[in-house]
């Protein structure tokens, strides 16, 4: 790719709301936002049409380019070999649903497949190299490069959307992240049926309202069946009792799947559509014992995924590679993956999904105690409404019983710590009338000889000798990184801390080697998370890393609260924030765009929706484009969130 110009992904995350504390009142939890896009150029033609390479073969230095290709993230200048993908930026605040008119009323659905028009986002500039096919495939399997954003020519107008991507108009339900107006999560949700508030039976797609259709595998072959991604999200797997691993017959009809989505993927042209397209690529090659192929999709999925900022698509992407690693039996980063994709603002169904995987990459490795702590977690997220679940978790039961009886339960489960690899750091522990820091065991590692000491953050931590008001820095080890400088500080975040002379609006921003990085002037300020910090001047706004005021310091709080009751300290890892005006709420995203407007007496932020209140004390939820879903006929919270539940098709994520 040029060299010429550094250039940063869009991502789109979806809208998250809050609760209504205070102003003051932030603690923290993340979410990705949608964000607007300038104009990009009509995209060109690949240069190696999927025809043109039917009788190629592919090394192994192809595969490797496409394997091991390093995302491209804001403000790094790693760009990834060979490629230059474009994150196409998000007219919605999901992940990759679509809003529509539901009401209170609304009745379940049953689980859709037929494709729906997704809704409307900007074509991005897709890149002359393509991806490479398994050798056990008849017709090669064209490739992307590793992601990374085309900035657009302010001279051309937007492509007209003809020139969008095929895959845009990609099934419901066949990444999972396409029902409710937010992503909700894996293959399945991706479809209910509802009445609006005129009364006529609507169903929720990403395109909104649409006609339902039933389309589940049986009878007839699968290639025959349609679109390939709707195929996946229908088909019911089934699971050996002995293995808890796939058991798939029809491994010809695999192959012409694994084939179709190639052919959607030689027209990906955006971010989002490649890391769906290739992690189900990347699924359908594992069920078919491909595994090199299998992994070379699923990181470079997750190489597309990350850089579109999205927290649904990206755990998919996780899971996904995960599941891969698992039947390579590197289960190290597969159990790695599946503890960081396990965010508690997923929805429930997915994070279910996720521990049950989770639960069998354990079962593989013989660690029976820790398997069943992650199956008894999908059925306290899921369970009493998941008849399929019981009936999973209960074989897989079954198997660890079995396996327990010769060979025992296994180790103790592990902690998150240790599942991420992270070191646990010292603590601060007092020893007298001073402070130092003690290891897991309770054993000084840091003499004690502060007044004051904080805890470690990123490795360092602030400290406060006897004989000075000013604060220093240390790192592990307990040798002093700054010396004392600060009259306040904040602990590290982000790679940055907040610090002040103590003046009036003097908090500015440095990083671990002392230099300012964000400028003095602001009164509060709150850590920076994925690039972003809540500040206060005349009102609460937030800037990003470079100190740019990214949404305008005119609110009277940041108030943002999930629909689990955790507050979050400003941006959820979404990129949303819930915002006060006068004691009435609304949503932000990072970008500064206004999600859903300041006038809700409440706003909780849900993984798929916004629960509002109206003045009655009545609930409602909008979709993650701020339109409405469900009319506010209910007395609680709780009744919203079960009826978002039943307006989601009962499917199962593809993994």
């Amino acid at each position: 790719m040029a060299a010429a110009s550094t250039v940063t992904p869009v991502s789109s995350p979806p809208a998250a709301p809050g609760s209504t504390p205070s102003a003051g009142d932030l603690s923290g939890a993340p979410v990705t936002p949608a964000v607007t896009a300038s104009p990009i150029p009509h995209p060109a033609p690949p240069s190696n049409p999927t025809n043109d390479r039917s009788d190629r073969a592919h090394g192994p230095a192809e595969r490797r380019d496409m394997g091991d290709a390093a995302p491209f993230t804001s403000g790094s200048a790693s760009v990834p070999p060979n490629a230059a993908p474009a994150s196409a930026a998000p007219a919605d605040a999901s992940a990759d649903a679509t809003p529509s008119d539901a009401s209170a009323s609304a009745a379940p659905a049953e689980p859709a497949v037929a494709p729906a028009r997704p809704a409307v986002e900007p074509p991005t500039v897709t890149p002359s190299t393509a991806t490479t096919a398994p050798a056990s495939d008849d017709v090669p399997r064209p490739t992307s490069g590793a992601p990374v954003d085309v900035p657009a020519d302010p001279a051309s107008p937007p492509a007209p959307d003809a020139a969008r991507s095929a895959t845009d108009a990609a099934p419901t339900g066949a990444d999972g992240d396409r029902a409710l107006p937010a992503t909700p999560e894996g293959t399945g949700d991706t479809t209910a049926t509802g009445t609006g508030s005129t009364g006529s039976e609507t169903q929720v797609t990403e395109d909104g309202p649409g006609p339902h259709h039933d389309g589940a595998p049986g009878g007839t072959r699968l290639s025959a069946q349609g679109d390939p991604e709707q195929i996946l999200a229908s088909y019911r797997w089934q699971l050996d009792p002995a293995t808890l691993r796939e058991i798939v017959t029809e491994a010809d009809e695999f192959r012409v799947i694994r084939r179709r989505l190639t052919e959607k993927l030689g027209t990906a042209v955006d971010n989002r559509s490649r890391a769906r397209l290739l992690s189900l690529r990347a699924v359908v090659s594992r069920i078919l014992g491909d595994l090199d192929d299998a992994l070379a999709d699923g990181r470079l999925a997750l190489t597309y995924a990350e850089t579109t900022g999205e927290l649904r698509r990206t755990a998919l992407a996780q899971a996904r590679l995960a599941h891969v690693l698992r039947w390579r039996g590197e289960y190290d980063e597969a159990d790695r993956l599946l503890a960081e994709a396990n965010s508690p603002e997923l929805p429930d169904r997915l994070r279910a999904t996720l521990h049950e995987h989770a639960g069998r990459c354990c079962f593989d490795q013989g660690r029976l105690m820790e398997a069943c702590d992650h199956f008894e977690r999908a059925l306290n997220l899921r369970g009493a409404a998941d008849p399929e679940l019981l009936e999973r978790v209960r074989m897989s039961l079954d198997a660890v019983t079995e396996r327990a009886t010769g060979a025992g339960f296994g180790p103790y489960p592990r902690s998150l710590e240790e599942l991420l690899e992270r070191d646990r750091p010292p603590v601060p522990a007092r020893d007298g009338e001073r402070w130092g820091y003690a290891d897991p065991d309770g054993d000084l590692v840091i003499d004690a000889e502060y007044a004051e000491a904080q805890p470690f953050r990123e490795g360092v931590a602030w400290v406060r000798r006897p004989t000075t008001d000013r604060w220093s820095l240390i790192d592990l080890t307990g040798a002093t990184v700054l010396e004392p400088s600060w009259l306040a500080v904040r602990p590290f975040s982000d790679g940055l801390a907040w610090v002040s002379h103590g003046e009036p609006g003097g908090w500015r921003a440095i990083d671990a080697t002392g230099e300012v990085v964000v400028q003095p002037g602001f009164a509060e300020v709150r850590p920076f998370r994925r690039g972003v910090a809540a500040v206060r001047r005349e009102g609460w706004g937030a800037v990003d890393r470079t100190g740019r005021i990214v949404v305008p310091t005119r609110y009277h709080g940041f108030a943002t609260t999930l629909a689990d009751g955790r507050h979050v300290d400003g941006f959820t890892d979404e990129g949303l924030a819930v915002v006060d005006v006068a004691g009435r709420y609304g949503v932000v995203d990072r970008t500064g765009r206004v999600v859903v407007p300041p006038v809700h007496p409440a706003l909780v932020v849900h993984p798929v929706a916004f629960l509002v209140a109206v003045g009655t004390g009545r609930w409602g939820a909008l979709d993650r484009r701020g339109e409405p879903l469900i009319d506010p006929v209910h007395p609680d919270r709780d009744e919203v969130r079960a009826e978002i539940e039943r307006l989601l098709t009962d499917t199962v994520p593809v993994i």
